[in-house]
Protein backbone atom coordinates (compact mmCIF):
# COMPACT_ATOMS: atom_id res chain seq x y z
CA UNK A 1 0.00 0.00 0.00
CA UNK A 2 2.65 2.79 0.73
CA UNK A 3 4.77 1.50 -2.83
CA UNK A 4 1.29 2.51 -4.10
CA UNK A 5 0.82 5.75 -2.97
CA UNK A 6 4.57 6.61 -3.26
CA UNK A 7 3.73 5.41 -7.44
CA UNK A 8 0.75 7.92 -6.76
CA UNK A 9 2.69 11.15 -5.56
CA UNK A 10 5.45 10.28 -7.71
CA UNK A 11 3.02 10.19 -10.69
CA UNK A 12 1.16 13.66 -9.72
CA UNK A 13 4.40 15.58 -9.36
CA UNK A 14 5.95 14.16 -12.33
CA UNK A 15 2.75 15.03 -13.89
CA UNK A 16 1.73 18.54 -12.48
CA UNK A 17 3.69 21.27 -14.34
CA UNK A 18 6.50 22.32 -12.27
CA UNK A 19 6.02 24.77 -9.58
CA UNK A 20 6.96 28.35 -11.40
CA UNK A 21 9.21 29.92 -9.53
CA UNK A 22 7.83 33.08 -7.66
CA UNK A 23 8.73 36.38 -9.59
CA UNK A 24 11.30 38.71 -7.85
CA UNK A 25 10.00 42.01 -7.48
CA UNK A 26 11.94 45.44 -6.81
CA UNK A 27 9.21 47.59 -4.99
CA UNK A 28 10.59 51.07 -4.62
CA UNK A 29 9.70 53.82 -2.07
CA UNK A 30 6.30 55.78 -3.12
CA UNK A 31 6.88 59.21 -4.27
CA UNK A 32 4.47 62.46 -3.33
CA UNK A 33 3.10 64.41 -5.47
CA UNK A 34 1.38 67.36 -3.25
CA UNK A 35 -0.63 69.26 -5.82
CA UNK A 36 -2.42 70.69 -2.28
CA UNK A 37 -3.00 74.62 -1.41
CA UNK A 38 -1.29 73.45 1.61
CA UNK A 39 1.92 71.76 0.11
CA UNK A 40 2.79 74.96 -1.83
CA UNK A 41 2.22 77.05 1.21
CA UNK A 42 4.38 74.63 3.39
CA UNK A 43 6.11 72.18 1.60
CA UNK A 44 6.96 68.77 2.35
CA UNK A 45 5.80 67.51 5.55
CA UNK A 46 7.60 64.98 7.75
CA UNK A 47 4.49 62.75 8.75
CA UNK A 48 3.79 62.30 4.99
CA UNK A 49 6.95 61.62 4.20
CA UNK A 50 6.96 58.71 7.15
CA UNK A 51 3.74 57.62 5.53
CA UNK A 52 5.07 56.97 2.43
CA UNK A 53 7.88 54.82 4.22
CA UNK A 54 4.93 53.06 6.02
CA UNK A 55 2.97 52.11 3.04
CA UNK A 56 6.00 51.15 1.38
CA UNK A 57 6.90 48.43 3.88
CA UNK A 58 3.57 47.68 4.05
CA UNK A 59 3.32 46.53 0.37
CA UNK A 60 6.63 44.84 0.83
CA UNK A 61 5.32 42.88 3.95
CA UNK A 62 2.22 41.57 2.07
CA UNK A 63 3.91 40.60 -0.89
CA UNK A 64 6.07 38.38 1.18
CA UNK A 65 3.34 37.52 3.07
CA UNK A 66 1.83 35.92 0.28
CA UNK A 67 4.47 33.52 -0.86
CA UNK A 68 3.75 34.82 -4.75
CA UNK A 69 6.91 36.99 -4.60
CA UNK A 70 10.44 37.13 -3.66
CA UNK A 71 10.62 40.93 -2.72
CA UNK A 72 14.24 41.78 -3.13
CA UNK A 73 16.13 44.82 -1.35
CA UNK A 74 16.60 47.75 -2.90
CA UNK A 75 19.44 49.29 -0.94
CA UNK A 76 22.20 49.17 -3.56
CA UNK A 77 19.80 51.17 -6.17
CA UNK A 78 17.69 52.98 -3.72
CA UNK A 79 19.98 56.32 -3.13
CA UNK A 80 19.82 56.39 -6.65
CA UNK A 81 15.86 55.72 -7.00
CA UNK A 82 15.72 58.25 -4.34
CA UNK A 83 17.31 60.98 -6.77
CA UNK A 84 14.66 60.29 -9.43
CA UNK A 85 11.51 60.85 -9.94
CA UNK A 86 10.25 57.22 -10.76
CA UNK A 87 7.15 58.91 -12.14
CA UNK A 88 8.98 61.01 -15.47
CA UNK A 89 12.49 59.04 -15.48
CA UNK A 90 11.77 57.46 -18.62
CA UNK A 91 11.94 53.97 -17.13
CA UNK A 92 14.45 54.28 -14.60
CA UNK A 93 13.02 52.22 -12.47
CA UNK A 94 13.17 49.11 -15.07
CA UNK A 95 17.10 49.59 -15.01
CA UNK A 96 17.37 49.62 -11.20
CA UNK A 97 15.00 47.31 -11.09
CA UNK A 98 17.46 45.12 -13.39
CA UNK A 99 20.64 45.52 -11.31
CA UNK A 100 18.98 43.75 -8.81
CA UNK A 101 17.86 40.79 -10.81
CA UNK A 102 14.16 41.72 -10.61
CA UNK A 103 11.47 40.37 -12.99
CA UNK A 104 8.98 42.93 -12.11
CA UNK A 105 9.37 46.99 -10.44
CA UNK A 106 6.64 48.46 -8.29
CA UNK A 107 6.68 51.82 -8.15
CA UNK A 108 3.68 54.15 -6.07
CA UNK A 109 2.50 57.51 -6.28
CA UNK A 110 0.70 58.99 -3.73
CA UNK A 111 -1.39 62.40 -4.68
CA UNK A 112 -2.38 64.87 -2.32
CA UNK A 113 -5.02 66.86 -3.90
CA UNK A 114 -5.88 68.71 -0.53
CA UNK A 115 -5.67 67.95 3.09
CA UNK A 116 -8.76 65.81 2.63
CA UNK A 117 -8.65 64.36 -1.00
CA UNK A 118 -5.87 61.81 -1.78
CA UNK A 119 -4.85 59.51 -4.45
CA UNK A 120 -2.44 56.08 -4.50
CA UNK A 121 -1.23 54.73 -7.38
CA UNK A 122 0.68 51.68 -8.25
CA UNK A 123 2.53 50.99 -11.24
CA UNK A 124 3.92 47.30 -12.12
CA UNK A 125 5.91 46.74 -15.31
CA UNK A 126 8.07 43.59 -16.70
CA UNK A 127 11.62 44.12 -16.28
CA UNK A 128 12.61 41.87 -19.24
CA UNK A 129 10.36 43.97 -21.47
CA UNK A 130 10.13 47.11 -19.62
CA UNK A 131 6.78 47.42 -20.55
CA UNK A 132 3.99 48.42 -18.17
CA UNK A 133 1.80 45.23 -16.69
CA UNK A 134 -0.83 47.25 -14.92
CA UNK A 135 -1.43 50.06 -13.09
CA UNK A 136 -3.92 50.78 -10.32
CA UNK A 137 -5.30 53.95 -8.24
CA UNK A 138 -7.65 54.05 -5.03
CA UNK A 139 -8.92 57.87 -4.07
CA UNK A 140 -9.21 57.83 -0.34
CA UNK A 141 -10.28 60.85 2.16
CA UNK A 142 -8.08 61.55 5.29
CA UNK A 143 -4.12 62.31 5.61
CA UNK A 144 -4.03 60.15 8.33
CA UNK A 145 -2.04 56.86 9.10
CA UNK A 146 -4.88 54.30 9.24
CA UNK A 147 -6.67 56.31 6.02
CA UNK A 148 -3.36 55.69 4.00
CA UNK A 149 -2.90 51.95 5.38
CA UNK A 150 -6.18 51.31 4.16
CA UNK A 151 -5.94 52.41 0.74
CA UNK A 152 -3.07 50.39 0.35
CA UNK A 153 -4.80 47.23 2.03
CA UNK A 154 -7.34 47.75 -0.90
CA UNK A 155 -4.94 47.70 -3.68
CA UNK A 156 -2.78 44.71 -2.21
CA UNK A 157 -6.02 42.57 -1.77
CA UNK A 158 -8.25 43.76 -4.68
CA UNK A 159 -5.54 44.50 -7.21
CA UNK A 160 -1.92 42.65 -7.11
CA UNK A 161 -2.98 39.77 -5.45
CA UNK A 162 -6.29 38.95 -7.54
CA UNK A 163 -5.56 36.88 -9.95
CA UNK A 164 -3.76 38.55 -13.60
CA UNK A 165 -3.21 41.75 -11.52
CA UNK A 166 -6.94 42.59 -10.96
CA UNK A 167 -6.63 43.42 -14.88
CA UNK A 168 -9.95 42.75 -17.01
CA UNK A 169 -9.08 39.73 -18.91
Amino acid sequence: MRVLRLVIVLMLAISSPAAAEAPKVAVFDFELLDTSLQGAANGPQADEQRRLKDVSQQLRNALTQSGNFVVLDIGPVSAAAQASNLQSCGGCDVEYARKLGADLSITGLVQKVSALILNMNIYLRDVHTGKQITAMSADFRGNTDESWSRAMSYLIRNRLLAPNYGAPH
